[in-house]
């Protein structure tokens, strides 16, 4: 991790560091957005302990942000814990803070004031139609647009779409989190998807930043999985880019 970010340093890069908390035995339905710690003091001593591990590693490298937490949503209320933990964390280093709420609980969040920006999994369904056209996805991101950036202005806060992406398998964009769903292969979709997010992104000026989910693996156009790489979606990401830059 600590050479990984030397590495993005030296490429001029900034360094979000993005601590995850993973569930691994789970019951169906079940994910880290539902925990309920049957000691909620233990769990959160033990939660704290784990941010500010990170927070450490933050620091002495240099990131310019930290996420504090990742779709946490059974503990969004709990305004003091986190305000906390955000005391605690500002002794440790100078980088900015985000918490990455998920993409229909962004509401909830009882501690935004405290942070330096608004992070959001941007896994929005944009449609019921597993052929839908990428009108309807583009019609689907605006009125998401609209939600998100109204909490960015009343809260004051830049906002960070902290992940957004979409498989290439048919019918991704109805549920764009669900990893687990068995369909065919479909790059278009997954085009088409990427096509609707750029095109009313790029047309507004309130996004402070995304981050597309994922780059890992070969890709290639026999990849069912997330990466746009070596498929007619990283055209689009790249164009995202370089449109942003200008």
């Amino acid at each position: 991790m600590i050479g990984a970010i030397a590495r993005a340093h030296q490429r001029g890069l900034q360094v979000l560091l993005f601590p995850i908390v993973w569930v691994e035995t789970r019951s169906p339905g079940q994910w880290r957005g539902t925990l309920q710690p049957r000691n909620v003091d233990a769990w959160w001593r033990a939660y704290e302990h784990f941010i500010i591990h990170y927070a450490r590693i933050a620091a002495t490298t240099q990131a310019a942000w930290l996420s504090i937490g990742s779709e946490l949503g059974s503990t969004e209320t709990w305004r003091d814990r986190w305000f906390h933990l955000v005391g605690r964390l500002e002794r440790i280093g100078r980088f900015k803070m985000l918490y990455s709420a998920n993409w229909d609980h962004f509401s909830q969040v009882s501690f935004w004031r405290r942070i330096d920006a608004i992070g959001v999994n941007g896994y929005i369904p944009l449609t019921t139609d597993t052929n839908a056209t990428e009108q309807t996805m583009t019609t689907a991101w605006a009125q998401a647009a609209a939600n998100l950036t109204q909490l960015a202005k009343r809260t004051n806060k830049p906002l960070i779409l902290t992940e957004v992406g979409y498989l290439s398998r048919d019918g991704a964009a109805v549920a764009p989190w669900n990893y687990t769903q068995r369909a065919a292969l479909d790059l278009e979709e997954q085009r088409r998807a990427y096509a609707a997010f750029s095109a009313i992104w790029l047309a507004r000026h309130d996004l402070s930043g995304v981050i597309f989910w994922d780059w890992n693996g070969h890709g290639g156009i026999k990849d069912r999985g997330y990466t746009p790489r070596g498929k007619p979606a990283e055209a689009v990401v790249r164009r995202f880019f370089r449109r942003r830059a200008n």
